[in-house]
């Protein structure tokens, strides 16, 4: 059994995608972000940086005591090869396009996507600079994305955790009021991506309504645990 540490972002739906695809036995253990859950110091033993997702394997590579992993991205490297290399494909070349492009997904297009949402949806307003410069990189981002997909079917040339990781950031895009209509080949690899049932199942989980709207509302609380000084705290003691 393997426990998910679990908020429905993009970075949780990649690894509740890739549970859904793997038939994995696991449960999600969802957590309230805006009080504050993820910040608790027993949440700190399976993930030193207080983030969400993270996994706890009790049944884990190599056996012995239940194992953590952090790092969405690292949890699905973790999961492939715990799962006889599942969703990694064989052959050596695609095999490192799958990492390249996970490694792209992780260093760049989500981490940008993301400063394009706080600046756009939570950051007090009048923050043209950060808009306008995480918007200019999340539309070039999306643009590298869309060339590779008129090259390729998938971005590993066969459907891998690559697409899982990617995928949950471009439905994101709606958040930020970012159209796909410029990007053809994006839209078709979406739609496909879509249409598996796994995808499906691994995506029902949705943040409440007010977390889905374009500016949230957020009491100085919720902000100090998403963004401030209780997130910090959390770090430092």
């Amino acid at each position: 059994m393997i426990d998910v540490h679990f908020v429905p972002t993009p970075n949780g739906h990649k690894v509740s995608i890739m549970l859904e695809e793997t038939g994995a036995p696991h449960r999600l253990i969802t957590y309230d972000m805006l009080g504050g859950d993820h910040l608790k110091p027993e949440f700190r033993r399976v993930n030193p940086n207080h983030r969400l997702p993270a996994i706890l394997d009790h049944d884990p590579i190599g056996g012995g005591a239940p194992f953590a992993v952090f790092e969405s991205g690292a949890i699905l490297l973790y999961l492939s090869e715990k799962y006889g290399g599942a969703f990694m494909p064989a052959d050596p070349r695609r095999r490192s396009l799958a990492q390249q492009w996970l490694m792209w997904q992780m260093a760049g297009f989500g981490p940008m996507h993301g400063q394009a949402h706080h600046f756009i949806r939570y950051a007090p307003e009048g923050q043209d600079y950060g808009v306008a410069r995480y918007s200019n990189e999340a539309r070039r981002l999306l643009a590298v994305l869309d060339r590779r997909l008129g090259e390729a079917e998938y971005l590993a040339e066969e459907y891998s955790i690559a697409d899982m990781a990617t995928w949950p950031w471009v439905r994101a895009t709606r958040a930020i009021a970012l159209s796909l209509d410029h990007y053809p080949n994006i839209g078709r690899w979406f739609a496909a991506v879509g249409e598996r049932a796994a995808v499906a199942r691994g995506t029902e989980v949705k943040n409440a309504p007010n977390l889905s709207s374009l500016r949230p509302t957020l009491s100085p609380e919720q902000w100090s645990n998403l963004f401030g000084e209780n997130m910090l705290k959390s770090s430092e003691t």
